[in-house]
């Protein structure tokens, strides 16, 4: 019996210093978006909720961002291991001295849109013409810019620039004859305001030839020179691919889980579960071992697509394959 009880203490005493061992070895990875919790980063808080991170030996923290939050300078400032943010951005930060390294592309297909109504006379991008446009800045105009050079319209000169903020009261207000949308939020927001889907015309980056990645995530490069950081990123993404895959099975799930995160109470559940659903057709390569894998040829049509920008490029030289790796990717596809 002695023995026995023996054998028990010691056996307890090794599983309780395996969980202490285990809690103290959780490697913490700060992620920082690129906006407020929507359904737009559900798989972050979805693979949060779900326990993948605990699973995977990570305390994850994900920090929300909003208008006064750079992404960029919360990574240069070591605020955050990886951080959410379109491709534009990083690439022109990359090439002001910020080294930054997609190592995931979660979104393979743009949601960015002009949104017009139609009373203003614009039908195709030739009426863009001597229109006002609302576009976003903080990074976001980049696309947009490109845009309008390759259609030949100088700002301020062809077509007046109106600097919108983060919401759509612009086209509401019939302040600009288009504004900046994104096909899972503000396009529903113009559309629950009472305009009819018929009175609008959409244009999508995606159609016009001039999409860039958005929702990429990004690292800074001399991080990647440790072992240790690549294996415990590699952990990540392997938890927050799976947290997409299920906020794309299960939409309402995951809006719930959205509507759970956001302490201002702002976000409601049909809403989000509609975000979600326009969300998933971003994501094309979700359910499959592909998902979050960065096509070599799609990062080649948006350095393209940036260089290209007339007098005014978004970034004036070829990054390279510098500004991307796979090397954390095929690390979590093991």
């Amino acid at each position: 019996m002695k023995r026995e009880l023996k054998f028990f203490m010691c056996g307890l005493a090794a599983a309780l210093a395996a969980a202490s061992g285990g809690a103290e070895a959780a490697d913490k990875v700060t992620v920082q978006l690129k906006w407020v919790p929507q359904a737009q980063f559900a798989g972050y808080y979805v693979a949060q909720a779900k326990g993948y991170y605990a699973a995977e030996g990570l305390d994850v923290t994900i920090k929300p961002g909003g208008p006064d939050v750079s992404p960029v300078q919360v990574i240069a400032g070591n605020g955050a291991d990886a951080i959410v943010d379109w491709m534009p951005d990083a690439l022109a930060a990359r090439e002001a001295g910020v080294p930054l390294v997609n190592i995931a592309q979660v979104f393979d297909r743009s949601g960015l849109m002009l949104t017009c109504k139609k009373a203003s006379g614009v039908e195709t991008p030739k009426d863009f013409k001597g229109k006002t446009l609302g576009v976003w800045f903080g990074g976001n105009e980049y696309p947009f810019l490109n845009w309008m050079a390759k259609l030949g319209y100088k700002p301020d000169v062809d077509i007046k620039v109106l600097k919108q903020g983060f919401n759509v009261d612009p086209l509401l207000q019939n302040q600009a004859a288009c504004i900046s949308t994104m096909n899972y939020n503000e396009y529903w927001q113009v559309v629950d305001a009472g305009v009819k889907e018929n009175d609008l015309v959409k244009f999508f980056y995606q159609d016009e030839g001039v999409a860039t990645l958005e929702d990429g995530l990004y690292v800074l490069a001399p991080r990647l020179k440790d072992p240790a950081f690549v294996a415990k990123m590699a952990k990540f993404l392997k938890a927050t691919f799976k947290g997409w895959n299920e906020a794309v099975k299960n939409p309402e799930e995951a809006a719930r889980i959205v509507v759970a995160a956001d302490t201002s109470g702002s976000a409601t559940l049909a809403v989000q579960k509609r975000q979600m659903q326009n969300v998933a057709t971003l994501i094309t390569a979700a359910g499959t071992p592909k998902i979050g894998y960065l096509e070599p040829a799609a990062y080649e049509r948006t350095v393209k697509v940036l260089l290209s920008g007339g007098s005014s490029p978004v970034i004036k030289k070829d990054p390279g394959a510098e500004a991307m790796t796979h090397v954390v990717w095929d690390a979590a596809a093991k």
